[in-house]
């Protein structure tokens, strides 16, 4: 019998200077078609922190500064479709440098700015049990 193990992420709402949020398009099977911010899974020994500068390097390319992330909610996540669980924190960066491009085609087709309160219905459901809970 297969064991069933709760993971960890993290996803990480980078804002810019006109208040919007950055959300890439999934194209990997897990969420494939909706919206997210960068993210990914916590490596062992990391901070939620850590994490969120690797993820966002590493599907953005944009650099964020450890010091400049802040826990904002943390939720409870369970895939029906996968029979997938994992408990996301959600972190916030108001300070970046650079441009986010794709620089993992093959997950991601796209990142965009949406306004806060004019974001897509299709939300990978981290956020969407966020939005449920915590405001933007």
């Amino acid at each position: 019998m297969e064991e069933k193990i709760v993971k960890v992420g993290v996803g990480v709402l980078i804002y810019n200077n006109k208040n919007e949020v950055l959300l890439g398009l999934r194209k990997s099977k897990h969420g494939e078609g909706t919206w997210c911010p960068p993210g990914g899974h916590l490596e062992y020994g990391e901070s939620f922190e850590e994490a969120g500068v690797r993820e966002t390097a590493e599907e953005t390319g944009l650099i964020l500064n450890r010091q400049d992330l802040s826990v904002c909610g943390v939720t409870n996540d369970f895939f029906k479709e996968s029979g997938k669980h994992y408990v996301t924190a959600i972190l916030k960066a108001l300070n970046f440098s650079g441009k986010p491009v794709v620089k993992e085609p093959d997950k991601c087709a796209e990142w965009c700015w949406f306004p806060k309160d004019e974001l897509p219905d299709n939300l990978f459901l981290p956020i969407c049990n966020f939005l449920n809970k915590y405001k933007l």
